[in-house]
């Protein structure tokens, strides 16, 4: 796989409206991470007292973060909503020549932020809320 762009990872929110999925517009950085808990089951009889762990017994979970400029009225209300309501949504995430990885996130965090000088952006922080599945290219 060669060098991908970095404004190609896609980020998209189901718009229930129109049952489709719209892209939050004006981000200028976004990431992607995963994380599995272990579940140490070590005891005294454990060869040499190395740590022993349960294969696939902790829980998965996915993290995603953006930050950018306000661009589209449509995809920041929609974003704006879901933060106030506290609701869980379907997302994608499209990773340029990888797939996409698609499921249900709930945003955590959100702040904007602005110079007097400059324009106004946000962050958004979101975490998984249940099973993801991903799709290969």
């Amino acid at each position: 796989m060669t060098a991908q762009k970095g404004k190609d990872l896609l980020l998209k929110v189901h718009n229930t409206t129109e049952d489709a999925y719209i892209t939050v517009a004006g981000l200028r950085a976004r990431s992607l991470s995963f994380n599995a808990e272990s579940v140490d089951i070590s005891h005294t009889e454990s060869a040499g007292r190395w740590r022993e762990l349960l294969a696939g017994a902790g829980s998965r979970r996915a993290s995603l973060s953006g930050s950018g400029l306000f661009k589209d009225s449509e995809s920041d209300e929609r974003i704006r909503s879901l933060f106030f309501d506290g609701t869980i949504a379907s997302w994608q995430v499209i990773i340029p020549d990888f797939g996409t990885l698609e499921g249900a996130f709930q945003i955590t965090a959100l702040e904007y932020s602005g110079q007097h000088n400059n324009e106004l952006s946000f962050e958004m922080a979101l975490e998984s809320a249940g099973a993801l599945a991903f799709s290969a290219l």
